[in-house]
């Protein structure tokens, strides 16, 4: 799909970086460096996806802060990646999963809504969206399972830490393995499932609004500022001179349409992913025996504890995880694409 717009009717014109599409990537070499790039971002993020999960199924309200200090006080540092090990193996295929489907959902709806006549943005808009769906419920069908196993180790606390998280599955794991077993024998294959739905609910919108407001967001910097932060191209191709963005301008773009994105996106997705949490994580007890909460017990659990407010608790965590991990993510996700172009001999 072609990305370059003119700014208006003259003779001017502001180049956008142009889009590398499925057909023109090396597969092998994009899969092999999005893992490793993709692990040390996982790495660089987990804290915060593990100050989130906390937060979300606390009975209390807990600030980022306390919540922190509790972490280093009992637990030390490590326990900020606490079933890191059992993420990272899980990231890996669930990557690989949604980069393939991501990268051909954009390219074939995009391509066919350009033929069908639609303008070049509404092109983007309706690609971004429809990819950003499949590549979240093809990613989920791995990313469940081990959602499920890691974020019980995240939420064991331990010493002290204890009492802020007191309303939890009672059950103490050693290791993802342990986990593994431990679920697999008192809920069976089912039990590595839990929220799967309401997983699909949350990440495939969360998703599709993100993939949108990214790519509206792209664009109309570029073509509210693109004269300011591009260089003048006076190469005489096209039509007249125009203005070609450098390196540094288009990490900026990406960056702060990332981190706009992501805001747009927690906003609209936070109770879904409140309430999806709190159904992998915690469980309820019936005439002495745990079962997993259903999902009118867990909304009826929220309104309870502080109605809306309640589901938006990890908002902030929420936001400058999706922030950081975005911005690191689209970046480094545009890097690893021009990495992995094939040579032009071999796209002829």
């Amino acid at each position: 799909m072609c990305l370059s717009t003119a700014e208006d009717d003259s003779a001017s014109e502001i180049h956008i970086p142009a889009e590398i599409d499925w057909h023109m990537l090396d597969k092998s070499k994009f899969f092999f460096l999005g893992a490793a790039l993709f692990s040390g971002v996982s790495a660089a993020l987990y804290p915060m996806v593990v100050l989130k999960t906390r937060q979300q199924v606390s009975s209390a309200q807990f600030s980022c802060l306390n919540m922190s200090c509790a972490i280093l006080r009992y637990e030390g540092f490590r326990g900020f990646y606490k079933g890191f090990g059992t993420s990272l193996m899980g990231t890996i295929p669930a990557r690989a999963l949604y980069m393939g489907s991501l990268e051909i959902t954009k390219s074939n709806v995009g391509t066919a809504f350009v033929e069908l006549g639609f303008s070049d943005t509404t092109a983007t808009a309706v690609a971004s969206a429809a990819a950003g769906v499949t590549s979240a419920m093809a990613a989920q069908l791995v990313w469940t399972p081990i959602d499920v196993v890691s974020q019980r180790l995240m939420v064991q606390g331990s010493g002290g830490s204890k009492t802020i998280l007191a309303n939890l599955n009672s059950d103490n794991y050693r290791n993802g393995l342990d986990a593994f077993r431990k679920i697999l024998c008192a809920d069976g294959p089912r039990g590595f499932y839990r929220g799967f739905g309401i997983s699909i609910l949350t990440y495939a919108p969360s998703n599709a609004v993100w993939w949108t407001s990214y790519s509206m967001v792209h664009r109309f910097i570029w073509g509210a500022f693109g004269s300011y932060m591009g260089k003048r191209d006076e190469s005489g191709l096209g039509n007249g001179c125009g203005f070609r963005p450098d390196s540094k301008a288009m990490v900026a773009v990406q960056g702060l349409s990332a981190v706009v994105a992501s805001g747009v996106s927690a906003i609209v997705t936070m109770p879904l992913d409140t309430i999806k949490t709190r159904l992998q994580v915690l469980d309820t007890e019936e005439n002495g025996r745990r079962r997993p909460l259903t999902f009118v017990q867990t909304v009826r659990n929220l309104v309870k504890e502080g109605g809306m407010l309640a589901c938006y608790r990890g908002l902030g965590p929420r936001w400058a995880s999706m922030s950081m991990s975005a911005t690191t993510m689209i970046t480094t996700y545009e890097f690893l694409k021009r990495m992995s172009t094939k040579s032009q001999e071999k796209l002829n």
